[in-house]
């Protein structure tokens, strides 16, 4: 597949689903055979627990993860201790989670293993860079369930997003979640000079005027916004929101006369908890939604085949998925194994 070699450009990659059981280790373990074959140091690690044999919501068969020679991989003490492969141990960390110690281990002879990794985004970035201090090529990090929040370009440079039947058993249902998903993951980014003005802001709702300075207008979360109604245009229709977004803001936004003329910049598409309908009419009626930074979606797979026992027309939905979003869908059950 041509996006295994796009990976090669960047040091960090996450794999998340739409929904849990679209098909996240199965596109994992396409990758991991691609990477080795090609020769590419790569580290792998987990938020919450992966690689189990059974689902533990529906109770059926699940890949495992499988891990090449030469590989590092960060998992607790419990799952390590019932690794199938022979590894050597690099470090074992102070921090406890409900599963013990993480330990970082290097794989000595090819096998399988369950992975447990960091409890938090925080956690997982001090991995990431500690892998890339040791010269790893690549991490890939591998999210339980829907975790979404992986894809933040904060936490890895690159995504592969996972969709498929899980998320509904109707085609157009399902093209039509992804569809809006990989609208907010390609959202324009705002220009470099005002990047670097808004980065560092933690929290809150900012107002950005004119000349680009930038000002707290004293709304810590945009849950809070009744507070600051009445002053929040003071300096002009553009703002920042640090935090999450949820339909409320959008919605307000959208029943004022001045949206035509308002810029909502947010962090990432990870920040946005909005409904294709509340966004539908914030663009309609003349708004502009921009990110602070764009995660890089390297590819789309989809898993046509739920746990509940249907399946989808792998070409014809990958085929119209395609067509949808403008980009390559990919069923990698389809391709070549490794």
């Amino acid at each position: 597949m041509p996006f295994v070699e796009n990976i090669c450009n960047y040091r960090s990659l996450s794999i998340v689903g739409l929904e849990k059981n679209t098909g996240k280790t199965v596109c994992l373990n396409y990758l991991l055979g691609r990477l080795n074959e090609l020769g590419v140091s790569t580290a792998v690690t987990s938020i919450g627990v992966d690689g189990e044999q059974v689902d533990s919501v529906y109770a059926t068969a699940k890949p495992e993860i499988r891990l090449y020679e030469g590989m590092q991989f960060i998992t607790s003490e419990r799952h390590y201790a019932q690794r199938r492969l022979v590894s050597d141990i690099l470090a074992v960390g102070e921090q406890r989670t409900a599963l013990g110690r993480l330990v970082t281990a290097r794989v000595l002879c090819p096998g399988k293993v369950l992975l447990s990794g960091a409890a938090t985004t925080g956690m997982l970035r001090k991995q990431i860079g500690q892998f890339e201090r040791q010269g790893v090529q690549l991490t890939v990090v591998d999210g339980a369930l829907s975790r979404l929040s992986l894809a933040s370009p904060t936490v890895t440079e690159a995504m592969i997003l996972a969709t498929g039947a899980a998320v509904s058993p109707n085609l157009q249902q399902l093209i039509s979640r992804t569809r809006f998903l990989y609208r907010l993951i390609n959202l324009p980014e705002v220009d470099s000079d005002l990047r670097s003005r808004l980065a560092h802001i933690p929290s809150g709702l900012w107002a950005i005027d004119s000349k680009k300075e930038v000002h707290d207008l004293g709304i810590a979360s945009v849950f809070m916004l009744g507070r600051g109604e009445d002053n929040l245009f003071q300096y002009g229709c553009s703002f920042f929101a640090a935090g999450a977004v949820s339909d409320r803001l959008l919605k307000y936004l959208a029943a004022q006369p001045s949206i035509k003329d308002t810029v909502l910049i947010v962090r990432d598409f990870t920040k946005l908890f909005i409904t294709p309908e509340t966004y539908a009419e914030f663009t309609r009626r003349g708004g502009t939604l921009l990110m602070l930074q764009r995660s890089r979606l390297i590819a789309v797979c989809l898993n046509p085949t739920s746990p509940q026992g249907y399946t989808l027309n792998s070409a014809e939905a990958c085929q119209q998925l395609s067509e949808a979003l403008g980009c390559p869908v990919y069923d990698v059950m389809k391709c070549p194994r490794p």
